[in-house]
């Protein structure tokens, strides 16, 4: 039985039983205690469960852990460039990092920095909030479920009263004819308060988005400081040909 399996069959019996020791878990996948501490660790560090001494127990906020494994699209290739972003991090920085799946990806790359995040993502909150060195500052408003994340005028006023060493962003399009396009304005009034209170801007991008247009144009190229994306291509040259900083993630 390979680790996913295993994965599985303890996430399903803790969400029958809600709390089990590694014993217990060993006898139900006839597996040795060793391997369970060893993927115990490794599901916690997803956000799946809680380990407890000697065990395990279910996640009460899975509605905000699961996050991680339902952004699964281009996995690799966000966490590259995720890897690739929170290096750009430093002890002391103040960063906002909006709500976006590749943004999320950074989370696992920042929890041995001492930092503050300015952030509207619930699954990014659930993800930090129990890393001592990083301090978070959760963005009030509206709450959107379906992105699980907080919109609307309120929370770019809360924006407005800060400023960020650095701001992490995504978008649903970057174009050198349009500059930055999102889905909607909720998300695209939220990341331009991110952009006009930073004094970098980041954007993580991969290749599926580049050359494209979304619907709402929000943003020109100038206001990027450093694209970072996964692959070199025409579009990414036509990108450095109108000033823009490109980082490719290995």
């Amino acid at each position: 039985m390979n680790f996913q399996e295993r994965k599985k069959k303890i996430l399903a019996a803790l969400d029958q039983a809600e709390s089990l020791s590694v014993f217990e878990l060993a006898e139900i996948l006839v597996a040795s205690p060793a391997t369970i501490r060893r993927d115990l660790g490794d599901i916690a560090e997803e956000g799946l469960l809680l380990r407890t001494h000697g065990g395990a127990m279910k996640m009460e906020n899975q509605v905000l852990t699961g996050f991680q494994e339902k952004s699964g699209v281009n996995n690799s290739t966000k966490e590259r460039i995720a890897e690739n972003a929170a290096s750009c991090v430093q002890d002391g920085d103040i960063i906002f990092l909006d709500c976006g799946s590749t943004v999320f990806q950074m989370c696992r790359f920042l929890k041995k920095k001492s930092i503050r995040v300015i952030t509207n993502s619930l699954p990014i909150l659930a993800e930090l909030i129990d890393v001592p060195s990083i301090q978070i500052n959760l963005i009030g408003g509206e709450l959107n479920k379906a992105r699980k994340a907080i919109h609307g005028e309120k929370a770019v006023q809360h924006i407005n009263g800060y400023h960020a060493h650095k701001a992490f962003i995504g978008v649903d399009g970057l174009s050198a004819e349009n500059g930055l396009t999102a889905h909607s304005e909720h998300e695209s009034t939220i990341t331009t308060a991110f952009i006009r209170n930073a004094g970098q801007v980041m954007l993580l991008c991969d290749a599926s988005k580049i050359g494209k247009d979304s619907y709402v144009k929000f943003a020109e190229l100038s206001a990027i400081h450093t694209l970072i994306t996964d692959s070199d291509s025409e579009k990414v040259d036509a990108l450095r040909q109108q000033g823009v900083n490109v980082e490719v993630a290995e």
